[in-house]
């Protein structure tokens, strides 16, 4: 199994401006303070739950797991190197927010429900399962053809994970997370290189290339657009 390593690694998802305003998003949905419990499922390097843990100083530090360890993890937060059904079995911990974000859609369907099963039972009183994903219709995404064909098919399957999560949950609501995005066309071709989104994992390094003059041609500097997440929002 391919892992994605680079998504949240020199990207406008790692930007401060970027975890700002997703925080800002969360405070909408979640009223936070000390005794607030946080877990991330897929957590990457943990800039989300680095930025809440600092400005809100929990008494117990957000979790994040993942089945990948980076090498520049913050250090604030608790960090386990551990797949997601794994743990929810194994620790009896209640969160006040349960967060996946971006991630749901490296589960096998056949593990969705529980997935969900076991981070709603996760939940204490009240709490919040937060899922975000790629907003499936009108993606604004540059891309190359290849990269186009790849992401339309990763954003069919997106499209019918996101109708078993809502059979699942069953009582849901939907908001969308924007981000405008400005990158420098160079910036942007390196996030390519290093395979920044799941639907280039699969991308021979012959048409990545390709790719990469494909994009030379058409952005010559800056690079413009609207990044948009849906949000389906669990209360329980």
């Amino acid at each position: 199994m391919k892992f994605l390593k680079n998504w949240d690694n020199n990207t406008w998802l790692s930007s401060k401006k970027y975890i700002l305003e997703f925080n800002k998003f969360l405070k909408f949905k979640i009223d936070f303070n000390k005794d607030t419990k946080v877990l991330d499922i897929g957590c990457g390097r943990a800039n989300i739950i680095s930025a809440l843990q600092n400005k809100y100083k929990f008494n117990n530090k957000a979790v994040g797991i993942d089945v990948i360890k980076n090498k520049n993890i913050k250090k604030n937060i608790v960090f386990i190197k551990i797949d997601a059904i794994k743990y929810l079995k194994k620790n009896k911990s209640k969160f006040d927010l349960i967060l996946i974000k971006q991630t749901v859609h490296f589960f096998p369907t056949t593990q969705l429900k529980i997935l969900l099963d076991f981070a709603i039972d996760r939940l204490k009183p009240n709490g919040k399962l937060l899922i975000f994903t790629l907003n499936t219709k009108n993606i604004q995404i540059p891309c190359f053809k290849k990269m186009k064909l790849a992401l339309d098919k990763s954003l069919e399957r997106d499209e019918l994970l996101l109708k078993k999560i809502r059979k699942n949950l069953k009582k849901t609501n939907e908001t969308y997370f924007q981000f405008k995005v400005i990158v420098s066309s160079t910036k942007y071709i390196n996030m390519l290189k290093s395979r920044y989104i799941s639907c280039l994992l699969d991308i021979s390094k012959k048409d990545l290339d390709y790719g990469v003059n494909e994009i030379k041609l058409k952005y010559k500097n800056k690079i413009k657009f609207l990044d948009v997440l849906k949000c389906i929002s669990f209360n329980k």
